[in-house]
Order: C-alpha cells, then structure tokens, then sequence
C-alpha cells in the first residue's frame, strides 16, 4: 500500500513538474502584443455581438472611440434581442461618431446554431454588405466580447501582430480579472490550462487543428481567411466556436497564433459564483470532446494537483519531499502563467490564489460534472437561451 501511494505522489509530481516546465518555456517564448502598434491602412472591421450588455459596453464603446493608428476602422455592433437598454446604452456612447453602426435585432438562430455564432454570423454579412465599392471583402476583421476594455493601441497592434506573422487568425489573450472568490479561484485557470499543456510558439508554426489555441473575447482574422474557413457558420454547433473556428482556419492552410495581449487588454468575464457556474456549466462537458475524455483530464488533474499536496501534508520522509516539490511545481506554473497573461508584475491576490491551486482544481472538476450532468439532461442555457447540443 505504502508503494502504491508513493508512485501515486511520484506520478503526480512528475506531470505537475512537466507542466511547470512548459510554462516557463511559454512565459519565455509567447510574444507579448504591443501596447502601441504600427499604424494600419487597411481596412479594419470591428464586430461586436451583446446581449443584456448595457453596463458594459459604453466603456469598450469608449476604448474603440479612443484607438490610434486606424485611419480607415468602422465599427458594427448588433444589440441581439437584449432585455436591457443595450442598444441605448451603445447609441449613447458612440455619439456622433460616424465609424460606428449600431443594428438591434433578435437573432433567430438556425436548429443547432447557437447564440453567439448567429450574431457573429449576422455581423460578418453587415461587413460584407456595407464595403466601400473600392473595399470588397479584404483587410482585418475583428470581433470583441462586449465585456472586453482595449488600450488605445490595441487594435493596430493586433492587425500589425496579424500582418507581422502572416498568420489568418491572431487572438490576443487578455488578461482575465477576477472581482469575487470563486473567479480568483477558477479565472485563471483559462491560460494556465493551455500555459501548462501546450508549447504555445511552436503550436503556432504548425497547422495541426488539434493544437489551436484562441480566445474569442478578442479575436483577429484577415477577412479573406476567414471567409475561406466559412466564418462562424463553419462552426455555428459549436458552443466553443472560437477554437473550433481557429481549426477550421488552419484546415485552410493558413495558421493561427496565440499572443499574450494582457498589457492592452482586460475583460471580467463572468461576475460572481453565480454568474461564473452558468458560464462554464454551458460549455465545459464539449471541453474535451466526450465524458471518457473529460474523465482522463479530470483523474490526470487530481492526481497531479491532490496526491503531491496531500502528500506534502501528511506523508513522511521521501514522499513527503516528493509532494512537497510536487505541489511547489503546481504553484509555480500557475504564478508563472499568470505573469504570462498579465505582461506585467503580479498583483497580491495572485499568490494566495496559486497556494489555492488544489481548490481551483475541485472547482474545475465540480463545474466539469455539473455540466455534463446538465448536458445530459438537456438542460444548458445561456443569457435566456438553450445552448447547442453538439460537439466536435
């Protein structure tokens, strides 16, 4: 029994090793994005789907009106049949400012479609339809959460990072802030995850699907490439759509890269326990594309994350070491991915927060559970509607 234990703590400390030492090759080679891009002369589309948005999107409204370096950027925003007073809200704070048109509109998805790629989808038609007769269909095409606040160069750095690489999709990861308990423990677990697994940079060299990596709170295409990929009605099943369309533009030929972007950009993305166990309880049973994939990452994540810890705790002599070093990988990776998406010095709670990386793991796991649970049942929403059902 004392043997199984021991290579049960010595497991999990060599996959908690493994993923500290892919962060800090992460943190070492992604590229950080720019606070100040090169100026773009090309076309810039920024597409903006909200619904039930009206507190937060005057202040992005705000951040696209200050931009630098974009001579020739316009701004679509559709309000999708929201029960606030969001297309008030984004009337009001774009003001006189021709470069933005606001549509309001409930979009009526197609079976299977969800939400968010109906109104994205609708967004990219409205681009395609209002070009200049001298613009077809060409330049960068942007979309941004509602939720998301930009420094006054991002969108040049971002369509400068897209140019610079040649890539058909960049998507610069914000910096994910956390206002309660339950986000400081479960938030940054976004980048850790993918920090922790993947060598980002060379990831983005190749065109192998399964290595994509992309946030669709900021996402950056160049127009042509995403319409070759069939844009979000390539993907409009897909309740992760920013990944699966990040995929669909690498069957292309063309590559996608990830850049840490949290020096210009930020977003809160859910607000409160309450808020946050609805977000991820609509998409994480897709996470890993079948229960028996989700139960593999869940058992491999508690064994790394609990046996070195509880080893450290309550073990003796060389498994106590073994767990102690085991548990100090977990904390460091999740500090080091955190700076990683940061771009900067850590901020006080980041440090209890890594110490707690034994409770962001429950966290996942509950959530994980529950989604399924709930997809099984039939029983996903979001923002008042069902959420897809399918999964690649």
């Amino acid at each position: 029994m004392r043997t199984l234990v021991r290579g049960a703590v010595v497991a999990g400390t060599a996959v908690s090793a493994t993923g500290c030492a892919l962060t800090v090759l992460n943190r070492l080679t992604v590229r950080r994005l720019g606070v100040v891009g090169p100026p773009v002369i090309e076309p810039v589309t920024v597409c903006i789907p909200a619904r039930d948005e009206a507190t937060r999107l005057p202040g992005l409204i705000a951040d696209l009106r200050g931009q630098h370096g974009v001579s020739r950027m316009r701004v679509l925003i559709l309000d999708d049949g929201s029960g606030d007073e969001t297309y008030a809200a984004a009337v009001a704070a774009a003001g006189d400012d021709e470069r933005f048109t606001i549509v309001t509109a409930r979009i009526e998805a197609r079976p299977g479609w969800t939400g968010k790629s109906a109104a994205c989808d609708r967004l990219a038609e409205i681009a395609w339809a209002n070009a200049d007769s001298d613009d077809p269909p060409a330049g960068a095409l942007i979309f941004l959460d509602a939720d998301v606040r930009i420094g006054a160069g991002a969108i040049a750095a971002a369509v400068g990072e897209l140019r610079r690489t040649g890539a058909g999709l960049v998507s610069p990861w914000p910096r994910q802030l956390a206002g309660s308990f339950a986000e400081t423990l479960v938030q940054p677990l976004l980048c850790w995850s993918w920090a922790a697994t993947l060598p980002v940079r060379l990831a983005g060299r190749s065109l192998w699907p399964s290595t994509a990596v992309s946030c669709g709170q900021f996402l950056a295409f160049d127009a042509a490439a995403y319409r070759a990929a069939g844009g979000h009605a390539a993907v409009a099943t897909q309740v992760t759509e920013d990944l699966a369309l990040a995929r669909e533009v690498r069957r292309t030929g063309r590559r996608t890269v990830l850049v840490s972007a949290g020096r210009i950009a930020n977003t809160r993305m859910y607000r409160g326990a309450t808020e946050l166990d609805t977000g991820y309880t609509r998409w994480l049973w897709s996470a890993y594309g079948s229960p028996a994939g989700s139960a593999a990452v869940g058992a491999t994540a508690a064994l790394a994350f609990w046996a070195p810890p509880l080893a450290a705790l309550f073990g003796r002599g060389a498994t106590r070491r073994i767990g102690l070093f085991g548990y100090s990988c977990a904390v460091a990776s999740r500090l080091v991915a955190r700076s990683l998406e940061s771009g900067g010095p850590l901020t006080p709670s980041d440090i209890p927060a890594a110490l707690a990386h034994p409770l962001s793991v429950a966290a996942y796991l509950r959530l994980s559970l529950r989604s399924h649970r709930r997809h099984r049942a039939g029983a996903l929403t979001w923002k008042g509607r069902a959420v897809a059902e399918r999964v690649s």
